[in-house]
């Protein structure tokens, strides 16, 4: 929507900075290989998949062994513990159960932005993609929800690429597609994504957080049943006004000055985003959420692959 330049295009992505097309987004199947999606959290599933789950039943993972009780299954009796106790003992085995992911992916207003490289809305476009693909090779099941001011695409989470390859088709075409109405804001999708989502699932939001507000009811809905990574696509532009100076703002049909010769302006420019942070910060402290920060001068992969690590190590 906004760029203060032309972004220059991103080599490593092979794309122009501006848009994706879903043959880049496909594209990006292979280096999604290098990213790991922790097992954490509660799952609690019903299908069969690839993470542990709290249901106890016949699994492919051991938990313990008990005292046997009428009913129990006799094919499951351990005996190398029953010598040991003298009483009989079952195995005990915990099931493993696929995991309900999630993407929202904000491409509104305040992501077509950029300064260098790429648009917010691209940034954010490659990281779900990354995502995508790495939970979908992880066994997941995968949904999204796409949306911007006009439009917006919901799938719910299926597995394989049938829930993967729609999402991708709608962040490359979403502005192309008619028939379902968007959002105001990231909130209003998150309040409609807290009616979609089933206990254990594991949430990404994708957006700058423009217009997130510190009562906002959604985060902590979301994050006390599922697991909840909040990532967040910031352009250099916004943390620090430029040098004092009038530049050129366009959305590709009007242009736009922004005024930084007044050090009272500038401090403004800076405190609005610092609030921002800070509401982003407290909310992420107050709810047990993950905070993921991707720039748009920096290769989304590495970057993306950083902030999952830490999150990790945390």
């Amino acid at each position: 929507m906004v760029s203060m330049v032309s972004p220059a295009p991103d080599v490593a992505a092979g794309g122009d900075g501006v848009r994706v097309t879903l043959a880049e987004l496909i594209g990006l199947r292979v280096e999604a290989s290098r990213l790991r999606i922790a097992r954490r959290g509660r799952i609690l599933a019903t299908r069969h998949g690839g993470h542990l789950s709290r249901f106890r039943g016949r699994g492919m993972e051991f938990d313990e062994a008990r005292l046997y009780q009428p009913g129990d299954d006799p094919r499951n009796m351990d005996w190398r513990v029953t010598a040991r106790a003298g009483q009989p003992h079952v195995k005990c085995f915990r099931e493993e159960r696929e995991r309900p992911v999630w993407l929202l992916v904000d491409q509104g207003p305040t992501m077509r932005f950029a300064s260098r490289v790429a648009f917010k809305s691209v940034v954010a476009a490659r990281a779900a993609a990354l995502l995508g693909w790495s939970v979908t090779e992880g066994g997941d099941r995968l949904g999204g929800l796409v949306f911007d001011e006009a439009h917006h695409l919901e799938q719910r989470p299926v597995a394989r690429t049938r829930g993967l390859l729609p999402v991708l088709k709608g962040l490359a075409t979403l502005p192309e597609r008619g028939g379902c109405g968007g959002f105001t804001g990231l909130s209003a999708a998150a309040e409609h994504l807290t009616h979609r989502v089933r206990p254990g699932s594991l949430v990404f939001l994708l957006s700058d957080f423009a217009d997130l507000a510190a009562e906002d009811a959604w985060v902590g809905q979301l994050a006390a049943a599922s697991e909840l990574v909040l990532i967040q696509v910031v352009d250099p532009l916004e943390r620090q006004a430029p040098p004092p100076g009038r530049y050129p703002v366009s959305d590709g049909r009007r242009v736009g000055w922004l005024d930084t010769r007044s050090g009272a302006s500038r401090r403004v420019y800076a405190e609005r985003f610092a609030a921002r942070e800070a509401r982003l910060v407290e909310l992420t402290r107050r709810w047990p959420a993950h905070l993921v920060r991707l720039s748009t001068a920096e290769p989304v992969g590495p970057a993306l692959a950083r902030g999952l690590a830490a999150g990790r190590a945390r």
